[in-house]
């Protein structure tokens, strides 16, 4: 087997395992932050929940499949491993920064609905006169 064979079997196979990896931890500690920012409404957070792991799949596995025709060609061990972690580490770049997007998408969510949620203060109705001295 030549060495850019290998490396893409490798590329696929940690890639495509850290993404599902990535995904269900997501989706199982995510689950939490959504019924917060959707105000306890747990069938719409479970939904956007699903909804997210989909498009996170897609996007991510999409993503891998097109990064594997680029890069340098590897001709012995040590350039396929450099390869091998150009690929790995632009996938885990990429993941890392869904992941803050959508953190910073349901904060930003999260905060304009608690802010909706509490009454400003009422005006006082009257003014309390105390005696001068």
């Amino acid at each position: 087997m030549n060495w850019i064979i290998m490396t893409y079997v490798v590329y696929l196979a940690t890639s495509v395992c850290l993404t599902i990896w990535v995904a269900r931890t997501l989706h199982k500690n995510g689950r939490v932050f959504l019924v917060d920012s959707f105000h306890g409404n747990e069938s719409l957070a479970d939904s956007v929940n699903h909804l997210l792991v989909v498009g996170f799949y897609l996007i991510n596995i999409g993503y891998v499949t097109l990064a594997l025709k680029y890069g340098a060609a590897a001709a012995n061990a040590q350039e396929a491993l450099e390869s091998l972690s150009t690929k790995v580490g632009l996938v885990l770049l990429v993941l890392g920064g869904m992941h803050f997007f959508n953190l910073f998408v349901f904060t930003r969510m999260r905060k304009r609905g608690l802010a909706n949620k509490y009454l400003p203060p009422v005006l006082p109705q009257a003014v309390a006169m105390t005696p001068v001295r």
